[in-house]
């Protein structure tokens, strides 16, 4: 059987937490050792206020004030690990996380994705969806998720 070629440009989708920072280093461990380049991305959730009020002055107000307080936040992390892999430029969408992932997935010929699961079960899961489910299921490549806590057995 003939191994598939390893990967050599891994996505890494970062929403801040915990769990995506830890699926960062490992990403950034996995990508040291295969001579791999890493792209990061972050995905901005279009808020649903329900406020027409607001007016699209305020909501593209605090839209533009998301997007400059994610990407300092994204440079920094990315800067934290800069000298270990080499990064591509990072990326920021606003949209459906699940869709805008796997499009990224595409545009940069990713190999491998290497992404945080929150691990949520049962009412949290179904209300909140599962952004790595989706993304394992419909992905163009292996996808590669990382838990925040292992658990003990």
């Amino acid at each position: 059987m003939k191994m598939p070629p390893l990967p050599k440009h891994i996505l890494v989708p970062i929403d801040f937490s915990e769990t995506a920072e830890r699926a960062l280093d490992y990403a950034v461990a996995l990508a040291a050792k295969l001579d791999a380049r890493i792209q990061v991305i972050n995905i901005i959730g279009i808020p649903a206020f329900g406020i027409p009020e607001l007016g699209v002055a305020l909501t593209s107000t605090m839209m533009d004030s998301m997007v400059r307080g994610n990407q300092a936040a994204l440079e920094r992390l990315v800067e934290n690990h800069r000298g270990a892999v080499p990064f591509d430029e990072v990326m920021l969408r606003s949209g459906d996380a699940r869709d805008l992932i796997l499009q990224a997935a595409e545009e940069v010929h990713a190999d491998l994705i290497v992404m945080g699961t929150h691990g949520r079960r049962g009412v949290s899961r179904v209300l909140l969806g599962s952004v790595a489910e989706a993304v394992v299921r419909a992905a163009p490549c292996p996808v590669l998720t990382v838990r925040a806590k292992l658990v003990q057995v």
